[in-house]
């Protein structure tokens, strides 16, 4: 299995190559997204890639896409101690969404503490955050696309398969 650093490296090459067709077929006119959509799907891809990696399932140890956040790697811990390497934080579809949802209730633990030490600055990110929301559907969409396609080329990379999940499911027992 590849390393986190030659996770990085894959996402990156693949990174430069989706950017080259993307720009062959923009020239072509088959192809329209805007500054807007691109930065988002950037932002996701690279979000996933560097500080969302779906080896936090090891985040006990030294795991690289830990190290990004730094010291607030710590709060990735229980993560790694609720899903098991290769798990269900490997699958193509759970898997992403696990580390999305954990993220959520670390940020909304942030947000109940700053709006109990500090109500007025809890309160404009509650506003702010309420702001992102009435942006509508399609900006999240392209954030998670650029999200999700590194997590899938993590699972190839792995060679984790997307038939992997539905066996996993249909082998349970009822």
């Amino acid at each position: 299995m590849p390393s986190g650093r030659v996770h990085t490296w894959i996402n990156t090459l693949s990174y430069g190559a989706l950017l080259a067709g993307a720009s062959y077929a923009l020239e072509r006119g088959w192809l329209r997204v805007d500054l807007a959509q691109a930065a988002l799907f950037s932002a996701g891809f690279w979000a996933g890639t560097l500080l969302l990696s779906p080896d936090l399932d090891l985040a006990e140890g030294s795991v690289r896409s830990k190290r990004a956040w730094g010291p607030l790697g710590a709060l990735w811990v229980p993560y790694g101690l609720i899903f098991r390497h290769r798990g269900l934080s490997h699958s193509w579809l759970v898997g992403p969404l696990t580390r999305l949802l954990y993220l959520a209730l670390l940020v909304g633990a942030l947000l109940s503490l700053l709006s109990w030490l500090l109500p007025a600055l809890g309160q404009a990110l509650l506003l702010y955050l309420a702001q992102l929301t009435r942006a509508g559907v399609l900006p999240w969409v392209w954030l998670l696309a650029g999200y999700y396609l590194s997590q899938w080329l993590h699972l190839i990379a792995d060679g984790i398969r997307p038939d992997t999940d539905f066996r996993r499911w249909q082998a349970r027992p009822h």
